[in-house]
């Protein structure tokens, strides 16, 4: 996702900036170290052990927008190999967090699309995935199949995949999507904030009724590439629409519960039941504003006051003013770490447990809840599943196995699909 989620064909960015106080805010008596203890659980050795022994996998995180922006893209500049408090990712914590395979996004701002800059900005920021594997080698090497995720976590290093975040990369072209695939990209979600000729956004008006007849042409051929096609941030129109025409499973890189929180940015429960038909995956944002529902309701408010603004042609600098009175006026929840556990318990209870991982969002995003402040965060998820009844199975599998088969299924179709092409 990245920042302040509002359609990209605007060059408004909003950046929430909550300090380190606000996140956690810590009761009468109690000093930090207490506080974290109050909003998240308590590590047992058996967590610690089953988090050790398990492969930690997040779909989404947004770092390398990050480095570009903050670091210009080079790695003295913003050097990840040592702490980053500003960011939520650092190859430290990514280490005490335990993850062993991370998908990076490679979004770029949509108004590039309309620009007819997208897909080289978004080759470049692949070529920025593989240079940060090259600079660190001892932590990342780059991944493109199940087979390379196992063998880069058993030799103790971040399986580092690519993920393209938006249609608006390919630029309505098919050979554009093949040469991001040969590039190493391994999902592509289909659309970002803005609606597009051939899909619909979540957060947009339609202009495809779902997918168009080149939209299922997409999907047909990345389901012969054996790349995953994510429904994050589409429609649901879209949604079944994918689900309905996909030969492979699908995927939702970094999205939850929208019985739990009523944002359009996540799944109803009409979609998340279908999941299971295609062996497919949902895997949960931390996003405050979709994660809250209270936050949820004031996000989407400013959005609402963002389209009415530009709907009457008011200016860019009018526009990022009235949206920023109302975020003054109307500060988000950030939430507790339960509020995520929530929405997995949810998404468990609705889809099936086979169905479900982490997405997390970390640095696309600027506020997240209290307990889950970054990357180092993940064991207390598995402490928090243990402490309601998870058997190590499906806590396995929602860390990282149950991604890994959906994954590998995609690969087979993708196989099966090429030698009928």
């Amino acid at each position: 996702m990245n920042l302040f989620l509002i359609p990209r064909s605007s060059t408004i960015f909003l950046r929430v900036v909550v300090s380190a106080a606000s996140l956690l805010a810590i009761p009468n008596g109690l000093n930090a170290e207490d506080a974290e203890q109050s909003v998240r659980p308590r590590l047992t050795a058996r967590a610690k052990d089953l988090h050790a022994s398990s492969i930690v996998i997040d779909g989404h995180n947004d770092l390398p927008w990050k480095i570009r922006a903050d670091g210009d893209g080079n790695f003295q500049k913003l050097d990840i190999s040592k702490p980053q408090p500003k960011l939520h990712t650092d190859i430290p914590r990514l280490r005490q967090g335990g993850v062993g395979a991370q998908f990076w996004s490679v979004w770029v701002p949509v108004d590039l699309g309309y620009q007819g800059t997208a897909l080289l900005t978004t080759i470049e920021q692949i070529e920025l995935v593989k240079k940060m594997a090259e600079t660190y080698p001892d932590d990342f090497e780059i991944a493109l199949t199940v087979e390379d995720i196992r063998r880069i976590h058993a030799d103790g290093k971040i399986a580092s995949l690519i993920g393209v975040e938006g249609g608006h990369c390919i630029e309505n072209s098919i050979s554009s999507l093949n040469h991001l695939h040969q590039l190493g990209a391994r999902y592509m979600t289909l659309t970002h904030a803005d609606s597009l000729d051939w899909a619909d956004s979540a957060t947009d008006d339609e202009k495809a009724g779902g997918l168009s007849p080149f939209g299922k042409e997409v999907v047909q051929r990345m389901n012969t590439l054996g790349m995953m096609v994510d429904i994050s941030h589409v429609s649901v129109p879209t949604m079944h629409d994918v689900l309905n025409i996909s030969q492979a499973p699908v995927i939702f890189s970094h999205s939850s519960a929208r019985a739990v929180a009523d944002s359009p940015r996540n799944v109803p429960d009409e979609v998340l039941k279908r999941l299971p038909e295609k062996d497919g995956i949902v895997m949960v944002n931390y996003y405050s504003a979709f994660i809250v529902p209270e936050a949820a309701r004031i996000y989407h408010e400013g959005v609402a006051i963002k389209r009415k603004l530009q709907m009457e042609g008011k200016t860019a600098d009018e526009i990022q003013a009235a949206v920023a009175r109302h975020r003054k006026q109307n500060p988000m929840p950030a939430g507790t770490f339960n509020d995520v556990i929530e929405h997995i318990d949810h998404l468990v209870k609705t889809a099936g447990w086979q169905h479900v991982g982490l997405g997390s969002d970390y640095d696309g995003v600027g506020l997240v809840p209290a307990g889950l402040e970054d990357v180092s965060t993940y064991p207390y998820i598995t402490q928090a599943l243990l402490d309601r009844g998870y058997t190590d199975e499906q806590i396995r599998g929602i860390l990282g196995e149950n991604l890994l088969r959906v994954m590998a299924k995609i690969e087979t179709t993708g196989q099966q699909l090429r030698q009928n092409y």
